[in-house]
């Protein structure tokens, strides 16, 4: 009997204690619940980062949320309208172009005026330094003289088509500077919006853990937990905030790169926006890619414009060894003069020079050897160019395959990390496991987040370099 009533009180310690532990138990936070409110408007203090399917970037936290929205497109439009190297290509074209008209020049004519003046002893000569008449008169003329060109049999016809050419290459150049622009505009844009997803996983990661260790500390408090477990979970909070610290540094920094790719010093931030539809599927073969590559690749077609003013060059440098025909003309008036030396007032003429190169130390010959050579060498290049181009655009078609693949490993994994959290949340709350289990399963869910938002940002980043390399940029 005596017992019995000693034991009466232990039961009744032992049921008050167990109903203390379902009333602390129901305020854990409820891993289904969590994933509920993720996908609801307003993000919850306990709640995980959402996948990417969910648009993370579009609904960005309050750190990102007073920024200006900007999408991809826009990122491109503005780096292409505000990056020095878009202008700088752009001036270099327009500087070749003039190089075109320097070299036409020489096939119109050339029209030159003078007034000339002279106080001299009369009718001296110079007796040294010239082969010129050298008799000195005083006297005041002016005049003009033309020159035209007749022919020099194709050498400055080569000359402007050369010029032309290059004109043309430096125009595929600024093509190839502004898909370079474009290029590193998407990669600045996915890498902070990849990073900034990551923030967003990262505080919510901080704000679960805060939840679950202030919980932990109750039911510590309350003799039902061990200090082994209050240990774990703030070791757990201690991580995460950790993990964002590293987040928001990363972020950061993928927000100074993305103004430098847009042409600003400012450190602006900017509410990045992803384009909610799914991503684009990869092409299925990369040799359609690579036909793409080879027919519209703007440094290709530049080399290769490039090597074609060469060819027109060497012709023009064997031109030289041919004569050039010219005519010359000359009108004009002295009425200022001696009489008995300037006999009318006015004086003209006109006449055609032909000029036959015979020999200069043999820098003709050179010179045209040397523009066969680089011609010869410019091939080479587009060769190399070519074959470096088809590497590019299969390597990058490999890269995106493998990320198109990597999202649905990915966006698996993250739902069985999330399965596990719900067994492990239950099975702690019930007392069938300890907090390491659920520590466990809370950091996979985490690096589950964090892989599935990369996979998603990396393809994006993956098809850009693939539209780059198959040259259809803007």
């Amino acid at each position: 009997m005596g017992k019995g009533i000693a034991f009466l009180p232990l039961c009744l310690v032992l049921c008050l204690a167990d109903v203390r532990a379902q009333e602390i138990a129901r305020n854990l936070p409820d891993a289904p619940q969590m994933r509920l409110a993720v996908q609801s408007p307003g993000p919850m203090p306990n709640s995980p980062a959402p996948p990417p399917s969910t648009n993370t970037a579009a609904t960005p936290s309050a750190a990102v949320a007073d920024g200006e929205a900007m999408t991809r497109q826009q990122a491109e439009q503005l780096a292409l309208k505000n990056n020095p190297r878009i202008s700088v290509a752009a001036l270099t074209a327009l500087a070749q172009k003039q190089v075109v008209r320097e070299t036409r020049s020489a096939e119109l004519p050339n029209l030159n005026g003078n007034i000339t003046g002279v106080d001299a002893e009369e009718a001296s000569r110079i007796s040294t330094g010239s082969l010129d008449a050298s008799r000195l008169l005083y006297h005041v003329g002016a005049g003009v003289t033309l020159s035209q060109l007749i022919t020099d049999f194709g050498r400055i016809r080569n000359l402007v088509a050369s010029s032309n050419l290059q004109a043309k290459a430096a125009d595929q150049d600024a093509q190839a500077s502004r898909e370079d622009i474009a290029l590193a505009a998407d990669f600045a844009f996915y890498r902070a919006l990849e990073a900034q997803a990551t923030l967003e996983v990262a505080k919510s990661t901080v704000n679960a853990r805060q939840s679950v260790g202030d919980q932990v500390d109750a039911l510590t408090a309350s003799k039902l937990r061990s200090t082994l477990d209050q240990s774990f979970a703030q070791v757990n909070l201690s991580q995460a905030k950790l993990l964002q610290l590293d987040s928001q540094n990363q972020y950061d920094a993928a927000m100074v790169s993305l103004n430098e790719v847009l042409g600003t010093t400012d450190d602006t931030r900017y509410q990045l926006i992803d384009d909610p539809s799914p991503p684009a599927p990869v092409a299925p073969s990369a040799d359609a890619v690579v036909a793409l590559a080879l027919q519209q690749r703007p440094d290709l077609l530049a080399l290769k414009l490039n090597h074609d003013a060469d060819v027109r060059f060497a012709r023009a440098q064997h031109d030289q060894l041919l004569p050039t025909v010219s005519g010359l003309g000359v009108v004009g008036a002295t009425p200022v003069g001696g009489s008995e030396y300037f006999i009318t007032n006015w004086y003209g003429a006109a006449g055609v020079n032909i000029g036959i190169p015979i020999f200069n130390g043999f820098k003709f010959h050179a010179e045209a050897s040397e523009a066969s050579l680089r011609a010869q060498a410019s091939d080479e290049q587009s060769r190399a160019l070519t074959d470096r181009i088809v590497r590019d655009v299969r390597t990058a078609w490999l890269a995106s395959n493998t990320a198109q693949q990597r999202m649905s490993v990915t966006s698996e994994l993250l739902r069985e990390a999330n399965t596990a959290l719900d067994l492990a949340d239950t099975r702690y709350r019930l007392g069938l496991s300890s907090i390491v289990e659920l520590s466990q399963a809370q950091l996979q869910q985490t690096q589950a987040q964090i892989e599935d938002v990369n996979a998603r940002f990396d393809y994006e980043a993956d098809l850009a370099t693939l539209r780059f390399q198959s040259g259809s940029q803007p």
